[in-house]
C-alpha cells in the first residue's frame, strides 16, 4: 500500500529532489494529512531536525506544526530522532511508529570487523517502545547507507545494514536517494535485494513515479511511500489503493467490513473497484449487490448513508475496513448495526457528548440540559464527585458515577474539550511511563 509523504522544512510542507534542492512548498499541512489518512498511513518527516538545523532545546521551526499532526492520522514520525527521550515523546504525543536514520548506525566504521549498529542506542530504544514501533532507515546512495541528511555514506552495504537493522526493527524504509524527487522510478533491482535479504515489513522511497511501478513493488511484497508523485499529481491515491489489492484471489469482489470511529462493527458488504472508487470519490460507503448486479450506496434509499472516514486493507489486501460515520440505523431492519439488535448506538462517553452538544445546539422544551449555565454545572460536578466518594455498594456507585460523567461531560462541552482529547492525554501518560 502507499503510504503518503509530508516532509516538513523551515515550517512548509516541501518536497526537494535528491534531498536538497527545493522543487515544491506549500502551507496546507492539515488538509493534506486529513486527506492522506482517508487511503492509508501518513509519513512525516522533519528535515531540518535531519539536518541539525535546531535550538538548543532541539526544536526546529517545524516542531509544533508536527506535533499538531500527530494526531490526526495513522501518523509515523522521522528526521533527527538520535535519543530515546525523543521517540518516547513522539509516541507519547501520538506518532505510532518512529523512522530512526543516522542514530541507528556506525558511522565510524571502517572495516568488516567493525559494528554495523549503534547496538546500545537501538536496544535501549525497543527497551522503551517496542520493536513494533522502531522502523529503520536504510537509505542509500550508490548501495551504501547513507547518513546525516545524505550528505555522507558509511562504509556499510545496503544488503548487510538491512540484516543487521532486522534485529531491532518492526520495518525498514528504504530510499534510493539518487532517485529521490527525479520522478524517474526507483531502483528496482535494489528493492528485490532488499525484500530477499530480510523478512521484516519493506517500504521504498525514491522516484517511484507511476502506478505500474507501484503494483510491482506491492507484488514483491513491498509498500511504497510516495512523495513527489503524489504531490504532483502523477499517481494519485485513490487508483494506487485499489491496484495493490489483491483483486485475483477475491475473484474481482472485495469484502469491506465496516466499522464506527468507536470501533463498532456495523456491516459487511463486497465491493468491486468501481464501487470502492465510487466510495471515495462521493465519501459515502458504497458496495456492489450481486443480487441486483449493480453498484448500491448505503442510505441510497433510506437516507442512512455511512460517511467515508478512511479505508485500511488487511496484511493479505484481500479484505477491507471501512471507518464511517453512520447517519442513523445500519441494518434494514431498523437495528443500529447488522450484528446486534439494538434500535439505537450502543451507549458512549462520545455519544452521550454528542447528546449534549445538540441539546445546547437546539434546546428542546423542558431540557434540563440547556439550562445549565457555567457556574451551575461546576457546582454539580462538586457536588456529583462527592456523592460518589460516599456512596457504597455497586449499585450506588454505578448511579452516581454517571451522573458525575454526565456533569463532567457537560463542562468539558462548554470549554471545548471532547473525550478524545481526554483519552489523547491519558494515552500520553500512559506512554511516557
Amino acid at each position: 500500500m502507499v503510504i503518503s509523504s509530508i516532509d516538513l522544512k523551515d515550517g512548509h510542507v516541501v518536497q526537494l529532489k535528491n534531498g536538497r534542492d527545493l522543487v515544491l512548498q506549500r502551507d496546507d499541512a492539515d488538509s493534506l494529512i486529513s486527506e492522506f489518512d482517508t487511503y492509508g498511513e501518513v509519513a512525516i518527516i522533519d528535515l531540518d531536525a535531519a539536518m541539525r538545523n535546531t535550538d538548543e532545546k532541539g526544536n526546529t521551526k517545524n516542531t509544533a506544526l508536527l506535533k499538531s499532526l500527530l494526531r490526526k492520522g495513522n501518523v509515523r514520525v522521522g528526521g533527527g530522532i538520535r535519543d530515546v527521550k525523543k521517540a518516547r515523546q513522539l509516541i507519547s504525543l501520538g506518532a505510532e511508529k518512529v523512522i530512526i536514520g543516522s542514530a541507528a548506525w556506525n558511522a565510524e566504521r571502517k572495516s568488516e570487523g567493525d559494528p554495523i549498529l549503534n547496538t546500545a542506542f537501538l536496544q535501549e530504544l525497543c527497551d522503551a517502545i517496542g520493536k513494533q514501533r522502531v522502523i529503520i532507515s536504510v537509505d542509500a546512495i550508490n548501495g551504501k547507507i547513507a547518513l546525516k541528511g545524505w550528505t555522507e555514506t558509511a562504509n556499510i552495504s545496503l544488503v548487510e545494514g538491512a540484516k543487521a537493522a532486522e534485529e531491532y526493527a518492526s520495518e525498514l524504509l528504504f530510499t534510493c536517494v539518487e532517485k529521490e524527487g527525479c520522478m524517474q522510478g526507483t531502483d528496482m533491482s535494489m528493492v528485490k535485494s532488499l525484500r530477499e535479504a530480510v523478512k521484516c515489513r519493506v517500504v521504498a522511497a525514491g522516484g517511484v513515479n507511476s502506478l505500474d511501478q507501484i503494483e510491482e513493488l506491492e507484488r514483491l511484497g513491498c509498500d511504497v511511500q510516495l512523495g513527489m508523485a503524489l504531490y504532483t499529481g502523477k499517481v494519485g491515491l485513490k487508483d494506487s489503493f485499489i491496484r495493490c489489492l489483491d483483486w485475483k484471489k477475491v475473484d474481482g469482489m472485495i469484502p469491506v467490513i465496516a466499522q464506527s470511529t468507536h470501533g463498532q462493527v456495523l456491516m459487511m458488504g463486497y465491493s468491486n473497484k468501481e464501487a470502492i472508487e465510487k466510495s471515495f470519490e462521493t465519501k459515502k460507503l458504497t458496495f456492489f449487490s450481486r443480487t441486483r448486479n449493480t453498484l448500491w450506496t448505503k442510505g441510497e434509499t433510506s437516507n442512512n448513508y455511512l460517511n467515508l472516514v478512511r479505508m485500511r486493507a488487511d496484511c493479505d489486501r484481500d479484505t477491507i475496513l471501512a471507518t464511517v460515520v453512520p447517519d442513523g440505523p445500519t441494518c434494514h431492519t431498523g437495528h443500529w448495526t447488522c450484528f446486534g439488535s439494538e434500535a439505537d448506538e450502543k451507549s458512549s462517553m462520545e455519544r452521550l457528548y454528542q447528546t449534549i452538544s445538540e441539546r445546547f445546539a437546539n434546546p428542546r422544551p423542558g431540557s434540563y440540559t440547556a439550562t445549565l449555565n457555567d457556574k451551575r454545572v461546576r457546582e454539580k460536578v462538586m457536588e456529583e464527585a462527592e456523592e460518589l466518594t460516599e456512596a457504597e455498594g455497586k449499585d450506588e456507585v454505578v448511579w452516581e458515577a454517571a451522573d458525575l460523567l454526565y456533569f463532567a461531560s457537560v463542562l468539558m462541552y462548554k470549554e471545548g474539550v471532547t473525550w478524545q482529547d481526554v483519552y489523547d492525554e491519558l494515552d500520553k501518560r500512559h506512554k511516557e511511563k
